[in-house]
């Protein structure tokens, strides 16, 4: 699944993306024991495989993945909703991914950090090399080389933004795919109740508010950091807004054609992003679906 990454244009690191599918269905089928040996005999293959083929960091996305699979099955045995498990399975990843970072970096004498600086300027080199070797003139080519920096500059100011989101990602699509999936074999399966339903903490607000606040301060760090706080909550409060989308699509029994064309103006069209991102941080004072009782209720 991982070769799929690079064999197959576009779609293949897409198809990638769901490696831990199989972990997920074997450590639920054949237990946490047998799941773990299943996963070390896989290693082997796939180191093995990594050295004919000379792409030896599909093996640590293996492993990596490998391990993201064990610990999806472990938190669906522990039967959490799915707003701990994408988070608990989203900040043990990182934890794996900086970890095998660091054993990769220790033969090069790198810190992850490095590990990262290193990859992304050699893909700007390598990005510079090709221009230089297209037939432009001199201006469109200065002007690519400035753009092709301008964008590194921006990549690593919001790198660990990118890292936590794209990890998110990978433990949300897995999760929601190896659900039903598990549900096909008739294997035990999370209960997470109406998805339309889930809504991001309301304490989580102020974090937003104080870093959003922390962007207008002279420290440069603390702005970063801010920064990076921003786009990881907005990115939270967008799945809260898809909640809601969700929830009147199927309230009013929306056909599913209509529904794939919604979601394809979502991925194209950022606005609408935007608007569900906003919809479900104001969804916390306004109700949007109206399910959550009202404070008198809640009195008396």
């Amino acid at each position: 699944m991982l070769l799929a990454s690079i064999y197959i244009p576009i779609a293949g690191g897409l198809f990638s993306l769901l490696t831990p599918l199989p972990v997920i269905y074997y450590s639920t089928k054949l237990g946490t024991e047998r799941g773990v040996k299943l996963v070390g005999i896989t290693l082997l293959v796939a180191g093995v495989i990594a050295a004919l083929t000379r792409y030896v960091h599909l093996l640590f996305l293996c492993i990596e993945f490998s391990l993201l699979g064990l610990i999806i099955s472990e938190l669906f045995r522990r039967k959490m909703s799915i707003g701990y498990t994408v988070l608990l399975g989203t900040s043990l990843t990182l934890l794996i991914g900086f970890v095998v970072l660091a054993v990769a970096g220790l033969s090069k004498n790198k810190t992850p950090l490095e590990m990262v600086l290193t990859y992304l300027q050699g893909s700007l080199s390598e990005n510079l090399e090709f221009y230089k070797g297209m037939e432009m003139n001199g201006e469109n080519a200065l002007n690519a080389r400035e753009y092709l920096r301008f964008l590194l500059d921006t990549i690593m100011k919001v790198y660990p933004a990118l890292t936590v989101i794209g990890t998110g990602f990978v433990v949300w699509i897995n999760v929601i795919i190896s659900k039903p999936l598990l549900r096909i074999r008739n294997l035990p399966h999370p209960d997470f109740g109406p998805m339309d339903r889930w809504g991001a903490s309301e304490t989580m607000v102020w974090g937003l508010i104080g870093a959003g606040f922390s962007l207008f301060l002279p420290w440069p760090s603390l702005r970063s950091v801010a920064l990076n706080a921003v786009m990881v909550f907005l990115v939270i409060y967008f799945f809260h807004g898809l909640s809601i989308l969700v929830f009147y699509l199927n309230k009013y029994r929306v056909p599913s054609w209509i529904r794939i064309g919604v979601y394809a103006l979502i991925l194209f069209q950022q606005i609408f992003a935007i608007v569900l991102a906003l919809a479900g941080l104001f969804d916390q004072w306004i109700d949007l679906r109206r399910i959550h009782p009202k404070k008198e209720e809640i009195v008396k």
